[in-house]
């Protein structure tokens, strides 16, 4: 008898997982539709139908049945065959299926909320276009003031990038004396040191033989290679 009770239990669990899998599949079906951009004004045929099935799923199929059979199942047995692990299960099955409720009711009321705006501002919207149509010479003002809003916001645009231009400059401006200062410092110790001037034409005057010679013998080559080719 407690192996048929065992079975018994193993079903009915496996009932309820099922009816649990299929409810987290409908609730993620219908919690699109609270992610739209645009929420029509009235529910839709298919949020209707993808809100009756978790309804369904969660009071009027066989799942808080099947629940509160494991419970009834899980009291009637011997406190020696009735297990913690058991317990745990129809716990968690309770909590999972408590969830789910609290889901579907946030889901209701974050629609609900988002369809009141969506009214909210199209009826705002359809109030403002009344009173344009109404007021054509409000709405002409109203018009040129957004445009000398644009022109202040470019000008400011303009002004900002005109000071940051004004910023680069005197920068460059900086850099530039700083380096004309340094090339006069290097200028002046330069004459203060003897022979300096000397050395440094000694220096070029050979760079420029060195350079010479190695000119002459590259173009030597090059006519003895043509000569001999």
């Amino acid at each position: 008898m407690a192996t048929t009770a065992g079975q018994g239990w193993a079903q009915l669990r496996q009932q309820a997982r099922a009816l649990e899998t299929q409810t987290d599949a409908s609730l993620q079906t219908y919690s699109q539709f609270s992610a739209q951009a645009n929420i029509p004004a009235k529910p839709t045929d298919e949020e209707k139908n993808a809100e009756a099935k978790v309804q369904e799923l969660l009071d009027k199929a066989s799942r808080p049945a099947v629940v509160a059979q494991l419970g009834r199942l899980l009291g009637s047995e011997a406190a020696l065959t009735s297990s913690a692990l058991k317990q745990n299960n129809l716990s968690l099955l309770r909590g999972k299926l408590s969830d789910h409720r609290r889901d579907l009711a946030r889901l209701r009321t974050a629609l609900h909320e988002a369809r009141d705006r969506q009214n909210l501002l199209g009826s705002v919207r359809d109030d403002i276009s009344a009173y344009r149509a109404a007021n054509p010479a409000a709405a002409e003002a109203e018009y040129m003031l957004g445009e000398r809003g644009a022109v202040d916001r470019s000008h400011d645009a303009a002004d900002s990038v005109l000071s940051q231009a004004y910023a680069v400059q005197d920068s460059f401006a900086l850099q530039r004396e700083s380096l004309a200062s340094i090339n006069r410092r290097i200028t002046h110790a330069a004459s203060q040191v003897p022979g300096i001037n000397t050395l440094i034409g000694r220096i070029s005057a050979k760079k420029r033989r060195d350079g010479i010679i190695m000119g002459s013998f590259i173009a030597t080559c090059f006519l003895m290679f043509w000569f001999f080719l």
